[in-house]
């Protein structure tokens, strides 16, 4: 059986799309966000923001919507926000069968 790409979304390209959630973003942007919302638990590189920014462009799950230089600006689609809020009720799922709910 062929694997489904982006079925389920690692810890890093969830937080990347929970970035997202803030509005447009660059990558500098989404990296500072996320180091805030997780205290500094949750670190990307250079190399893991931007493949997962490539990746979620292929996929159509962000768009880029203003280039300065080399600065790219980005805005979460339709099918990005639907993948984020598909994860987020697969997590709380996760936990509420951890917890015996």
């Amino acid at each position: 059986m062929p694997k489904k790409s982006m079925v389920i979304l690692t810890e890093s390209m969830f937080y990347v799309l929970m970035a997202f959630q803030q509005g447009e973003m660059c990558g500098i942007d989404i990296v500072d966000y996320i180091e805030r919302r997780t205290y500094g638990r949750v670190r990307l590189g250079p190399a893991t923001l931007y493949t997962i920014l490539g990746k979620f462009e292929s996929e159509r799950y962000i768009r880029e919507v203003n280039v300065e230089g080399r600065k790219r600006t980005y805005a979460i689609t339709a099918k990005g926000q639907e993948a984020y809020t598909a994860e987020l009720a697969r997590l709380k799922q996760c936990i509420a069968d951890a917890e015996g709910v």
